[in-house]
């Protein structure tokens, strides 16, 4: 476990952690959002962060303080905490975006690393190379090796009780993802930001983006603090926290508010789109959409910014409860219905139930199923693993009925998308779930794998399976040596 950072609760891939920042003597609950701060521009004040939001850190770039005279002067006098008059964390980025955008910074990892140190920097970042995504393997892996070899450059410099960042790239290659997670997590580096996501995001990649991210999870293993790089939008903020993201950074509350956009967790709508008000925050509750459009373009941006940061901060909290009843994968089944590529990204999350099983906790509180994904929860995947550990007599009767058979030894029940468990077993979570009477059909296929494996694991016992009327095509999936009675046929 690394010493700044330690888990409280988890649900899914989701987790509640403390990450200790020594040098700002603050422990920052995640997951996190990290408002930006462009110290040439200021809408919302960091200090009104702080106080009015609830922003227990944020985040401001280092470069561009570095190559702006009059605020580098001011940051090198009186530190970063005063000149930003921010009571919490600070983090500073080192121009790598800069980087991205223009190909080509004036600074090496060193050089950024000292200067972020004297000026207060309680979080900084070396200098990579954010590879953007769907370039050839060639250039994904040769940049790579500069941000490793930088990495490790920083890894060797002295920073005192400063954290540093430690960037994990590769690229759309899940596999130099995963690479490049377990050399960062191989160094005494602190934080481990998955990078250049951004273009992803922007083109609404997000099963693209829960790759990248669950390759760099798989390497950086379970103890390790992950930002994901440039998310600022609430709508994908319970998907990237379902896969295992602690901390955000946003500039998009600003940078929308500037074009008159207003967030909100299913999307971005215009302002001059609006009717009504679809949302209780001060903002929200002080103005009409005319109201709002009416005010001079200065302060409609202020009060724009103003309920994007309050819909944003809103979604932190919620997910937070959502991880503490367990139920985060009903919020993000919720935020899937958003938009079709969310729903993309919900799907590549359950490709990777495997590794969501891992860190899912073994009991919670309702399991809710609500769609045909649901079928695909780790939930049903740790279930059908542990078929293998039931002891099963000579015959077994699995029904979906209430009624044992004589002819067999036991009689276990059917639930989808589940499938077989002793009846003993009927009162423990997951087996208490709450599913539809009209039963979709992932939740039979569901059920119907998880005979296969039981029968599997058993062959020398005599099975039969009682169902209420499963489709042709879903009994296919049953071994053939399983007697099959159709219970709906014995009602008539």
């Amino acid at each position: 476990m690394r010493e700044c950072f330690e888990l409280r609760d988890v649900d899914a891939g989701g987790r509640i952690g403390e990450l200790t920042v020594p040098r700002a003597d603050v422990t920052v609950e995640t997951p996190a959002l990290l408002p930006v701060i462009n110290p040439n521009l200021d809408t919302i004040s960091p200090r009104r962060l702080a106080e009015e939001f609830g922003a227990e850190i944020l985040i401001t770039n280092s470069y561009i303080i570095y190559g702006t005279e009059d605020v580098r002067e001011a940051a090198l006098e009186d530190g970063l905490h005063e000149l930003l008059d921010f009571p919490g964390a600070i983090m500073t980025d080192s121009g790598s975006f800069q980087l991205a955008e223009y190909g080509e910074i004036d600074v090496t990892t060193e050089e950024i690393l000292d200067f972020q140190y004297r000026i207060g920097s309680d979080i900084a970042t070396p200098v990579d190379i954010p590879t953007p995504p769907d370039v050839s393997r060639e250039q994904a892996e040769r940049e790579l090796e500069i941000t490793q070899e930088r990495l490790e450059i920083a890894d060797g410099v002295d920073t005192g009780e400063m954290l540093v960042n430690a960037p994990v790239q590769g690229s759309t290659y899940p596999d130099l993802r995963e690479d490049a997670g377990r050399h960062a997590a191989g160094t005494d580096l602190d934080v481990f930001p998955v990078g250049a996501v951004v273009p992803l995001m922007n083109d609404y990649r997000y099963d693209d983006m829960i790759d990248a991210v669950a390759g760099a999870k798989r390497g950086l293993g379970s103890d390790a603090p992950v930002h994901l790089f440039g998310a600022g939008h609430p709508m994908m903020f319970a998907l990237a926290v379902a896969m295992g993201c602690d901390l955000f950074d946003s500039a998009a509350y600003a940078l929308y508010a500037r074009d008159d956009r207003y967030l909100t967790v299913r999307g971005t709508r215009h302002l001059e789109d609006l009717d009504y008000m679809p949302c209780s925050c001060p903002v929200c509750v002080a103005h009409s959409p005319d109201e709002l459009r009416e005010l001079p373009d200065r302060e409609r941006e202020e009060e724009l910014a103003a309920h994007n940061l309050h819909v944003t901060f809103e979604e932190i909290r919620r997910i937070k409860q959502a991880i503490r009843a367990g139920n985060l994968l009903e919020l993000v089944e919720q935020r899937a219905r958003a938009h079709p590529t969310m729903l993309d990204g919900y799907r590549t999350l359950l490709d990777h139930a495997d590794q969501l099983e891992g860190s899912d906790p073994v009991s919670k509180g309702a399991f809710f199923y609500t769609s045909h994904e649901s079928a695909r929860r780790p939930e049903v995947l740790r279930h059908h693993q542990r078929l293998d550990r039931l002891s099963v007599p000579d015959s077994l009767f699995l029904t979906e009925g209430d009624s044992d058979s004589e002819r067999y030894d036991e009689s276990w029940r059917v639930q989808p998308p589940f499938g077989p468990f002793p009846r003993a077993l009927s009162k423990s979570y997951p087996l208490t779930a709450e599913v539809p009477d009209r039963t979709d059909r992932g939740a039979l296929e569901a059920a119907a794998d998880g005979v296969a494996r039981l029968v599997g694991c058993n062959p020398e016992t005599e099975f039969a399976l009682g169902h209420r009327g499963w489709p042709t095509d879903v009994l296919e999936r049953i071994p053939d040596d399983v007697e099959l009675v159709d219970l709906f046929g014995e009602d008539g």
